[in-house]
């Protein structure tokens, strides 16, 4: 549903006019203090200093977490990681249990300890005892076509197999035909959804029985044959067990075969016995995530309006997230969160079936939140300013294991009592490195917009800031554009701020954790008003803090490429730099040539052939306005990058060079949308720390 005006987000925005009109630029120059962090600044070569956590695993009793580990390694370009265990009462200290030069991942808690993956093979520790490393063998192969889910029980096992497809077609080529069809070093295809984004052209064809066929249920037990409990010619996903191994539940989309129509998955039970039921009969809702609840009674699931319903009712916003259950028998739904404006993610079920607990965005921040199944209001957990991410519940639903990241402070793993109530750090892989390194502190903002809009933002002060200083500013935008900065560590900007740099990071129209009317602020008009948002950040921040006006630089990855070219072209005398990564400027040609047609579909309101969608693509793609710009610009992007294609890059490059204004290119060899890998990073941030350097410290003869 549409959430009203009257949601949390007009509580946020009552909240952030507060603050506007309570702090004045007297107040806040006043209050600045003279950064006096000890510690050397961060350099570029920390980057394979620093070590991150993955997501904890929780013991069921409660008593133990593993985590991974991982550091990047210069000589060898590449990420190993390892695997800790650590006692959650903190009286056993964390230690690795995986081999030193292992690469080790994915581990599980299994009947006699933590289980990881390495070296093709399992190994099991058992918690407590030294030296209790054991290998269980290769990792196994499952038959192709084949998935096993054990019930929770131990008597039964689901196999979720493929159908076997058609046999092909009699080859009724000639030998001379063949010939030259073996010659072919091209690729052919005949199916709409020909690219993916890091995979290479064609991807699969969904609509073949070949590529895609369909996938039955099975079920054996000990000593009996297998046998088929579903003939529905789907595909299942997220299968799983109820607690008494009598049910499974799964979602799947009945139209996946047509490659014009998006996903609108419902939720489907089906007994031992063979019977099924389809939970959710209303196909204008994609459901996502089923799962039983601990008596089995209800099934939970994620529901939005699909954007088959979207697109066909001309909509100018997307569907609401929401949580719902019903009863595992059929019934009337329920929707948890239909109150509630925010995004709920990763819900999962308290021990006792009473509560849902999930994650969200919020404010900048991300916390768990949890809901009554008997009603009521959404509550939230966890706070403070920071985002925690990869929750882990023991059996009985008291403890809970889970990851932390601030600005200033690398991800590290805490476990606390369920109500977040008896906190304790588990995780310090980075406890000698964060000792000798100050890092920047950053001040939250708040402010309006040119149409009054509140507006949140982070201003990462440089190292060893100094009120009687003046600094050149760099205003990083985040991509998406339905994502949002905030609270969480970043190299990059923790890099930049070490070099001298104020780093500016708005959260404009269309990021999450504001509710929906900010989040679909922006349709229809990308770059407009969340341009004006990022422009008043910038605004704020020249007028409240020792920065030149002058030296003024954006930059960004993705949607955040896109705000760059926009920015560049909407306001040309306020940039002296400008470094665009992956960032779209010509929404028409970008529609035919990208993976995700879709967005343009919906918040473009249609397609290039189409009179409306096709003047809201030329009015805002930054190419229309190219001759404007005089802002130097280096341009980074992957060569094989299917999201936002090279190009892209490849227009405004030629645009500005044909208008006589500094360009420079950086194509990063076989990378995708997301240029990865430590040497094309390192790389990347001292190319563009340069380019700030040459256009914002340096004077220009």
């Amino acid at each position: 549903m549409h959430r009203p005006q009257h949601s949390s987000f007009a509580r946020l925005a009552f909240l952030f006019s507060v603050a506007i009109l309570i702090v004045s630029p007297a107040d806040v120059r006043a209050q600045r203090p003279v950064d006096a962090r000890t510690g050397r600044a961060l350099t570029v070569e920390d980057f394979y200093r620093v070590r991150t956590v993955g997501a904890p695993v929780l013991s069921p009793d409660g008593r133990w977490v593993a985590y991974s580990v991982t550091a990047r390694v210069e000589e060898t370009n590449i990420d190993p990681g390892e695997i800790w265990l650590a006692s959650t009462d903190g009286r056993i200290a964390p230690r690795r249990i995986s081999s030193l030069g292992q690469n080790a991942s994915t581990p599980e808690w299994r009947s006699g300890g933590v289980e990881y993956r390495a070296a093709g093979a399992r190994w099991r520790v058992a918690p407590g005892v030294p030296d209790s490393v054991a290998s269980l063998g290769a990792v196994p192969s499952p038959m192709r076509g084949e998935m096993q889910l054990p019930a929770p029980t131990g008597s039964r096992v689901a196999l979720l197999r493929d159908v076997a497809p058609p046999p092909p077609a009699a080859d009724s080529r000639s030998d001379f035909e063949r010939r030259h069809d073996e010659r072919f070093k091209g690729v052919q295809f005949d199916w709409l959804n020909f690219q993916r984004d890091g995979q290479r052209i064609p991807v699969p064809d969904r609509t073949s029985p070949r590529t895609a066929p369909t996938q039955e249920l099975w079920v054996t037990a000990p000593g009996t044959a297998a046998r088929q409990i579903t003939r529905l010619g789907l595909r299942p996903q997220g299968t799983q067990w109820n607690a008494s191994g009598t049910a499974l539940v799964f979602v799947a989309d009945s139209g996946y075969r047509d490659e014009r129509r998006y996903s609108a998955a419902s939720v489907y039970v089906v007994t031992v016995d063979g019977t099924v039921r389809e939970l959710t009969p209303d196909h204008d809702v994609d459901h996502e995530r089923a799962s039983f609840s601990p008596n089995g009674q209800w099934v939970l699931y994620t529901r939005q309006l699909s954007t088959n319903a979207v697109l066909r009712d001309h909509l100018d916003h997307g569907g609401a997230t929401d949580l719902a259950i019903r009863a595992g028998g059929g019934g009337t739904e329920r929707n948890l969160t239909a109150d509630w404006d925010l995004v709920p993610e990763n819900a999962t079920w308290s021990a006792d079936g009473k509560y849902v607990y999930f994650s969200a965005a919020i404010a900048g921040a991300q916390h768990l939140f949890r809901v009554a199944i008997a009603g009521g209001a959404v509550q939230q957990v966890t706070t403070g300013p920071r985002r925690l991410t990869g929750f882990s519940v023991d059996s009985t639903a008291t403890m809970m294991a889970y990851v932390a990241t601030a600005i200033d402070a690398p991800a590290a793993v805490f476990v606390s009592r369920l109500d977040g109530s008896g906190e304790r750090r588990i995780s310090d892989v980075n406890a000698a490195w964060d000792r000798d390194v100050a890092l920047s502190r950053a001040e939250p903002l708040r402010l309006a917009s040119a149409d009054g809009t509140p507006i949140e933002g982070w201003l990462l002060l440089p190292h060893g800031f100094r009120a009687d200083a003046t600094y050149p500013l760099v205003v990083s935008n985040h991509g998406g554009p339905h994502a949002a900065d905030g609270y969480a560590f970043d190299f990059k900007s923790q890099y930049l701020a070490a070099q001298g740099y104020m780093v500016l990071k708005v959260n404009f129209r269309s990021s999450t954790g504001y509710g929906e009317k900010f989040l679909w602020g922006t349709w229809g008009a990308w770059g407009t008003k969340d341009g004006q948002d990022v422009m008043a950040g910038v605004d704020y921040a020249i007028a409240h803090y020792p920065i030149d006006r002058t030296k003024v630089a954006t930059m960004g990855h993705s949607y955040g490429g896109f705000m760059s070219n926009w920015l560049i072209t909407q306001y040309p005398d306020r940039f002296a730099a400008a470094i665009p990564g992956a960032g779209i400027v010509n929404w028409v040609s970008d529609y035919g040539t990208a993976d995700i047609a879709v967005t343009k579909e919906t918040e473009f309101f249609g397609t290039p052939w189409e009179a409306k969608g096709r003047e809201i693509m030329i009015r805002q793609s930054p190419l229309t306005y190219a001759g404007r710009v005089k802002t130097p610009t280096l341009f980074i992007h992957g060569e094989i990058d299917e999201r936002v294609p090279y190009s892209e890059a490849e227009q405004m490059f030629v645009a500005l060079k044909k208008n006589g204004v500094p360009a420079k290119m950086i194509q990063y060899k076989d990378m995708p949308h997301s240029i990865s890998g430590s040497w094309n990073q390192v790389h990347r941030m001292l190319n563009e720390r340069q380019w700030l350097d040459q256009w914002l410290k340096q004077v220009v003869q």
